[in-house]
């Protein structure tokens, strides 16, 4: 029997990526999953919370500590994975930030945005390719948001039309998280290009409008509930699923669930 494939999420502890481990401990399938969280709390809370969830599973999931905004904390989780399996088979790039201009002002929810979720996320690849080449079959998913430049209609804004006037009041600000996954997509078309020859199969993946932690959750995730998000197990069940093949013809691409380059 060949040995479970290796693979990394990050941002494990909640929502979305929660629900990717949980669907891919429910496959029939058997994956070590490392779940990365910024803390080893978090992981291990999350993992209890799994272990519930899906008593029984071909599949074994452990901590990882990955803290995006650290090169440090990055550099030391790939040592510990090359240390223990000395490969990657899927590296499943999940944990975002989505901070608010009314907390850090204009520049400072800009700038932690793009430094967690485009230069972590960037930093975090970059430094995990040699292992992923290890792999018979390497796969490499960034997970994407509604956002990319080709959907700029009306309809992906998450807010009513504005009134004229200087300055708007807008209750459900995204506008610092949206760039940053735009920015995330052509991330995604670099490293697309760049491992091609190398026979890494790269996608962003939208898992569409869910209900997740994102923005502190509470307030925000009741708000985007009653806007009409989906549950984030929506998500996890899409991860797995372009984890396990399903989507091995549109590598490369912006795989959306609401629209994108390939509809699901």
């Amino acid at each position: 029997m060949s040995s479970p494939k290796i693979v990394i999420v990050t941002g494990a502890n909640s929502g979305i990526g929660w629900e990717a481990v949980k669907a891919l401990l429910e496959s029939s399938r058997a994956y070590t999953i490392l779940a990365a969280a910024r803390s080893k709390d978090k992981a291990t809370s999350a993992i209890e919370q799994l272990k519930k969830a899906v008593p029984s599973s071909k599949s074994t999931v452990e901590p990882l500590v990955v803290d995006l905004a650290s090169d440090e904390s990055i550099e030391k989780a790939f040592e510990q994975v090359k240390q223990k399996y000395g490969v990657v088979d899927c590296l499943m790039n999940n944990a975002g930030a989505a901070s608010h201009m009314h907390e850090l002002g204009v520049r400072g929810a800009f700038n932690e945005n793009y430094n967690v979720n485009v230069a972590g996320t960037n930093v975090m690849t970059h430094t995990f390719i040699p292992l992923l080449l290890k792999s018979s079959d390497p796969r490499l998913i960034f997970v994407g948001g509604l956002s990319q430049i080709t959907q700029a209609a009306e309809e992906y804004f998450p807010t009513p039309p504005l009134p004229a006037g200087w300055p708007k009041e807008v209750a459900f600000e995204t506008i610092p998280y949206r760039c940053s996954k735009v920015a995330l997509n052509m991330l995604m078309l670099d490293y697309n290009h760049k491992l091609k020859a190398d026979g890494v199969k790269v996608w962003s993946v939208s898992p569409g409008f869910l209900v997740t932690n994102l923005g502190g959750g509470g307030e925000v995730a009741e708000m985007t509930k009653a806007m009409g998000a989906g549950h984030a197990s929506e998500g996890g069940d899409m991860l797995r699923r372009v984890v396990e093949g399903e989507r091995d013809a549109d590598t490369g691409k912006f795989v959306a669930k609401d629209g994108g380059f390939i509809p699901w």
